[in-house]
């Protein structure tokens, strides 16, 4: 066979080979959407995988996803988590805080299926956000009485922690110790019932990335500046895209700053006009949520302006 005639032969052949490439592909290719809810099978691993990674190397964050949400007891024995940061952003001066609380919470286990994670009531509003809630962001000021009464009974309770005062309120609820009332914006509950083995604490690594990363926010503002930080919302966003296959967002979103009397949730009555000297920079979490919708990261379940 001349090198001409195997050349021809090779071309021929090679859309015949790229078709079977494809199908085996789509064979193991797996993207779950409300319903069942099943768990994909190992097979699904190469081409779902490589699917994913494309995805998010597509938002050009410079940084490899991370799936593990959760502090752990090990880690501090190990010595895995010094931090060069205090909180929110890390956990230098909060390790013995930190080391109390996970000593009687859970150790870091995720449920085999996640399907809603939020920081909103799910009852009253089931057509809308749907009627599950796998993981609740919180933080204590906007902690319940009782997490039962908005959550499921297997939801796990994942506490941001802001600042050491956070951690000592959970670690005095934990122990029934004297609360503490300063050092909070609003006064968080001094009696929760949050069960311990349902709680959580999110490693500070998943806000930092979402100001630095994802926000491109300064981690220590200027002299005489006020500090910047994510919102609980936008944080739960990277969460979820740390962590999940296919993210679509339900009831979160933010109206035009001027129209201060335009409410921020979909459920209660709070307004523009609180978020007016708030911590939080919603011009760019705006902007990000567009970018992200634009690059397909995020799914709208509604229409939305």
């Amino acid at each position: 066979m001349t090198l001409k005639a195997a050349k021809t032969w090779f071309l021929r052949l090679l859309p015949v080979v790229l078709f079977f490439i494809c199908y085996y592909c789509s064979q193991f290719y797996f993207e779950s959407y409300g319903g069942s809810g099943k768990s994909p099978e190992p097979t699904v691993s190469l081409c779902h995988s490589y699917r994913l990674q494309r995805k998010w190397e597509s938002l050009k964050l410079n940084m490899s996803r991370k799936t593990e949400l959760f502090l752990k007891l090990e880690d501090f024995f190990w010595r895995q988590h010094l931090s060069a940061e205090a909180l929110p952003y890390g956990i230098k001066g909060s390790e013995l805080l930190l080391l109390k609380v996970l000593a009687v919470t859970s150790s870091y286990t995720m449920p085999a299926n996640t399907e809603r994670l939020n920081d909103a009531p799910v009852r009253g509003y089931e057509d809308d956000v749907g009627n599950k809630t796998t993981l609740r962001l919180f933080y204590p000021e906007s902690a319940s009485y009782n997490p039962g009464i908005h959550n499921n009974p297997d939801t796990l309770l994942v506490l941001v922690p802001f600042k050491q005062q956070d951690l000592r309120w959970l670690k005095e609820i934990l122990y029934d110790e004297k609360r503490v009332r300063k050092g909070f914006w609003r006064p968080p509950p001094q009696i929760w019932l949050g069960r311990a083995n349902q709680i959580r604490v999110l490693d500070p690594y998943f806000l930092r990335l979402t100001a630095s990363k994802l926000l491109q926010i300064p981690l220590q503002p200027r002299r005489q500046q006020k500090p910047v930080h994510p919102t609980t919302g936008i944080l739960a966003v990277f969460v979820a895209l740390n962590y999940c296959d296919v993210v679509h967002v339900a009831g979160f979103g933010y109206p035009e700053f001027r129209n201060q009397k335009q409410p921020i949730h979909y459920y209660g009555k709070e307004t523009m006009k609180s978020m007016k000297n708030s911590y939080h920079d919603l011009n760019q979490e705006a902007l990000i949520l567009k970018r992200l919708e634009d690059q397909g990261a995020i799914l709208y379940l509604h229409p939305h302006s």
